[in-house]
């Protein structure tokens, strides 16, 4: 789960970050009187789960009220699209009207859950204000990282390593301490997975405060996490994912046609690399899980048909725990309840295949059976033209 920037300043700033003064506004009227408690010159910054936001013109730093005036206006009820939203954007329901910062110098600090070593680790930069991803491609040797060993926490060596390999020298290392310190903390004591400063800015006087912040979350931690659920905002998710989740299904949107409704994460994956391979492109990733009964694989077409892109369905399942029979009986069900005419595809494989094999042919449906995966990706992208003509 995301949360938005100033939410991460918020829940940061109590681990002792240092942050720059402001307020969040949900209305023009509220963004000119925040700016007018900070004193300007103020900076306004749209609140959306996704970075690029200056680039997309959701970053302003204004001089008087009439500008914070003019750009809340503008920013306010619509969406903002970035590098990392897709073609419709996120949508911009609230504001953080921030007190500006004389910036000297912009550096990153970031700590991920790396999966490989199975600890946490800091990623950090001289150079700060970009997108990680642009300064792993195109200066590798730019970063430096560094493992925090589980059983012993951050260690106090490690801090000052780190700001000396940063350029840091006096009280700067001290401050850069506090800041690592309180990102670790954070990160550890809410189940965070990743924590990102970018830029942690020196200012001209030689301060350090983090100007930007983002934190993940770790969604099946939130039960023990109250206070960080909270922070959640629907707004900025996709509605199809809630509507997956409230049935047991994972559901995450693509751009391509081929809906596709799977038993299995790895499963998931390989069948939308066959599809791929056979010239076709997922319209999503979706899991039904373990054990599904005919409701659940209902629900699972109506999620992936909320998609108006999609034009083909494609059901993969390799039963273990979920059976071929269950899976059919809700095929046909759901065929049949939500007057399907776009073709359907069919892979059944695993426990009491036999039976759901005999429920699919003797539905009288037009579904179109495969046995292979290979099989049933190529007869799902050779469905395509037909849907089209």
């Amino acid at each position: 789960m995301d949360i938005h920037e100033h939410q991460a300043k918020d829940l940061l700033k109590r681990f002792g970050m240092p942050v720059p003064d402001g307020g969040i506004a949900f209305a023009p009227e509220q963004a000119m009187h925040e700016a007018r408690k900070l004193g300007f010159p103020v900076v306004v910054k749209a609140q959306v789960h996704a970075g690029g936001r200056g680039a997309a013109g959701g970053v302003k730093l204004c001089q008087s009220e009439a500008e914070v005036s003019a750009f809340a206006s503008s920013l306010l009820g619509r969406n903002l699209m970035t590098k990392q939203t897709d073609a419709n954007g996120k949508p911009v329901h609230r504001l953080l009207v921030e007190q500006a910062t004389d910036i000297g110098k912009e550096l990153y600090l970031g700590l991920v859950l790396d999966r490989k070593s199975e600890r946490i680790m800091i990623v950090a930069s001289r150079e700060g204000g970009m997108e990680i991803e642009d300064l792993a491609e195109e200066q590798p040797d730019a970063l430096i990282r560094m493992v925090i060993d589980p059983a012993v926490g951050l260690a106090p060596f490690q801090s000052r390593e780190l700001a000396f390999k940063l350029g840091m020298a006096g009280a700067q290392v001290a401050q850069f301490a506090t800041i690592l310190r309180a990102c670790y903390r954070a990160f550890r004591d809410q189940d965070a997975t990743m924590v990102e400063i970018n830029p942690l800015v020196i200012t001209g006087s030689g301060d350090l405060v983090a100007l930007d912040a983002k934190m993940s979350f770790d969604t099946n931690a939130l039960f023990r996490r109250p206070e960080v659920a909270a922070l959640r905002d629907p707004g900025q998710e996709d509605p199809r994912e809630d509507a997956a989740a409230e049935h047991g299904l994972s559901y995450v949107g693509l751009e391509g046609d081929i809906g596709c409704i799977i038993n299995g994460a790895g499963l998931a994956m390989a069948t939308m690399d066959m599809i791929q391979l056979a010239g076709g492109q997922p319209a999503n990733f979706l899991d039904i899980g373990g054990g599904a009964s005919a409701e659940r694989v209902v629900a699972a077409f109506r999620t992936v048909l909320s998609d108006p892109n999609v034009s083909v369905i494609l059901v993969n399942i390799f039963a273990g725990i979920n059976r071929c029979d269950w899976v059919a009986a809700g095929v046909v069900q759901a065929y049949r309840e939500l007057n399907l005419s776009l073709p359907v595809v069919v892979r059944l494989a695993g426990t009491n295949v036999e039976e759901g094999r005999r429920i699919i042919t003797q539905s009288g449906l037009p579904l179109l059976s495969a046995d292979t995966l290979a099989e049933a990706a190529a007869t799902a992208v050779a469905a395509r033209p037909r849907m089209a003509a």
